[in-house]
């Protein structure tokens, strides 16, 4: 998935070129991966670009930030005007958005050291099929020999630049053994999420998703999905599931802001398949982020371009 640049990048309040955005390679969050992350979407809509949750993937980089000990730079507002002038910028219709801070250049060690710089930056980028070509079809996941980071050692409630290591490993792993996805579980052998997106099962017709107590991120396109299926009158819970309650289940898909809502064919070699309240959730996500569904239209933020 190489990365198509774009002309800008908004860095520490100024957008510069693509190839300007540098940072120091004694950069502490280089060493010790103390930073925070978010990854946002913009999509077409016939209204203009739109960035689908903005306020809320702001309001989680924030909390995450603080969770970790340092605070942003830069409120909500700045950020979020920020992000719309780069998206303008770089005449993008639709694109994934990644947000970042970390701790910059100044002083070596592990820690938040008072009077390290906060460096912020966005980028934005055409990425369109994040699980591979066909993905929409049903990918392949297998369940992961390393463990989901246990939340007194990680806290996986900040999406932290550092928690990603586990996901690196599970991801490697389950690439070299021939499947597209790793599927975690957390210490008590439940299951947590997937690499980078939650993960929800079908069973007796209930759309489950696993709690944020199984190691599992609280995922705006999770919250998306559990609000959209309510309004079809679906049942949900939020509960714990083995990785048996998958095997079982009627159908079992996975929820990113980079994958979308994607089904899942087979877990572990046991064919699992999509179904009918797979392929209504995808509907229902396509017709929300692209502004089809008025309903949904308070959370799209539109670009001035």
């Amino acid at each position: 998935m190489a990365l198509i640049e774009a002309d800008r990048i908004w860095m520490n309040g100024a957008l510069v070129p693509w190839a300007d955005a540098k940072v120091h390679v004694l950069s502490n969050g280089l060493h010790y991966g103390t930073g925070v992350l978010e990854g946002t979407r913009a999509h077409a809509t016939a209204r203009g670009p739109a960035v689908f949750r903005l306020d809320d993937h702001l309001r989680r980089f924030r909390e995450s930030a603080h969770i970790l000990g340092f605070e942003l730079p830069y409120d909500p507002a700045a950020l979020r005007t920020a992000t719309l002038e780069l998206i303008a910028a770089n005449g993008h219709d639709e694109c994934y958005l990644r947000h970042l801070a970390h701790l910059g250049y100044g002083e070596m060690g592990p820690g938040f050291r008072p009077g390290l710089p906060v460096e912020v930056s966005i980028a934005g980028w055409e990425w369109h099929t994040y699980l591979g070509d066909g993905a929409e079809r049903g990918i392949r996941l297998a369940t992961s020999s390393w463990r989901r980071n246990d939340p007194n050692a990680m806290p996986p409630a900040a999406k932290a630049t550092a928690g990603y290591l586990n996901s690196a490993l599970a991801k490697t792993a389950a690439l070299r053994a021939g499947y597209d996805e790793a599927l975690l579980l957390n210490a008590d052998g439940y299951v947590s999420e997937c690499s980078a997106a939650n993960v929800f099962a079908v069973r007796e017709g209930v759309l489950c998703t696993p709690p944020p107590s199984a190691g599992a991120l609280r995922g705006i396109t999770q919250d998306t999905v559990l609000t959209l299926a309510g309004d079809l009158g679906l049942e949900v819970r939020v509960q714990n599931l083995l990785r048996t309650d998958l095997y079982t289940a009627e159908e079992v898909l996975v929820t990113g802001t980079a994958a979308g809502v994607i089904p899942v064919a087979s877990l572990d070699d046991r064919e699992v398949g999509s179904g009918p309240i797979t392929r209504k959730l995808q509907a229902a996500y396509t017709a929300a982020v692209t502004g089809r569904d008025e309903r949904y239209a308070h959370w799209l933020t539109l670009v001035d371009q």
